[in-house]
């Protein structure tokens, strides 16, 4: 007996537009796109602000609906104008500025009619000064630039030493500007850093390179892990203490 089959088609679920709530803030109706962001496994409305990035987000279940959200959202205008209020300004890599280099407040001071492009000095009060050569509009790239080369330096030598110390290989190191995380490490061994663990004290970028190489022994975050971490580096508690309390703030230097 001759037969036709007939197959269904299914159609793949088409990825949600993104979307997002304006808010309007203070008597001036400043007004704050909030991001909303759909999660499988959310159960509620989860409003945040990042200090990092300084932006609002809301985490919400695939089933609400938008105006839910939103209705969520605007109850909720004067948490979020509180929160951004009480976010530090941002601090541009320009002349004068007060920015932090391992932990050390130094001043930036441009020196538009000497050689070289940047360097480190003290001033008569012994207070530390980021010297930057050049025209202005080259000021705040050749800080940012300097710090990267800062943090290379630093890291390098931090990866090398906990390396040998738990004997284990590591491959390169790339250098980002991520607000998410302050490092990772590939399965390969490639090690990727903030360049902003150099505006920290050296101890806080010491933990977070020893952190990284550990991986090299554990992909994970189990108790053999953290005794691997805890025999190179004894202090973690207190550099987790230190991110926890100031790491969002490092992202406002040289915002760009």
């Amino acid at each position: 007996m001759d037969c036709m089959l007939f197959r269904r088609q299914v159609r793949a679920p088409q990825p949600r537009a993104p979307e997002s709530i304006e808010l309007a803030l203070g008597e001036e109706g400043d007004v704050v796109r909030v991001a909303v962001r759909r999660h499988p496994s959310a159960r509620r409305l989860t409003l945040r602000v990042r200090a990092a990035t300084r932006d609002v987000t809301l985490t919400a279940p695939l089933s609400v609906p938008f105006a839910t959200a939103e209705s969520f959202v605007q109850r909720h205008r004067a948490w979020v104008e509180a929160r951004l209020v009480r976010l530090p300004d941002n601090v541009p890599f320009a002349d004068a500025a007060l920015v932090p280099l391992r932990g050390e407040p130094h001043r930036i001071a441009h020196r538009p009619g000497a050689r070289g492009t940047c360097w480190l000095e003290r001033d008569e009060a012994g207070d530390g000064l980021i010297c930057v050569a050049g025209d202005a509009p080259h000021v705040a790239r050749r800080v940012r630039d300097f710090l990267k080369r800062q943090a290379r330096a630093d890291l390098e030598e931090a990866v090398r030493r906990h390396a040998a110390a738990l004997a284990v290989e590591v491959g390169p190191i790339t250098l980002r500007d991520t607000s998410s995380r302050w490092g990772s490490c590939a399965a390969d061994g490639a090690l990727s850093f903030s360049w902003r663990l150099i505006l920290a004290p050296p101890f806080v970028l010491d933990y977070l390179a020893a952190h990284e190489v550990a991986h090299r022994l554990e992909m994970n975050h189990g108790p053999r892990y953290w005794r691997n971490v805890e025999r190179i580096f004894p202090g973690r508690r207190a550099a987790e203490a230190w991110l926890r309390t100031h790491g969002a703030g490092l992202h406002r230097y040289g915002a760009i």
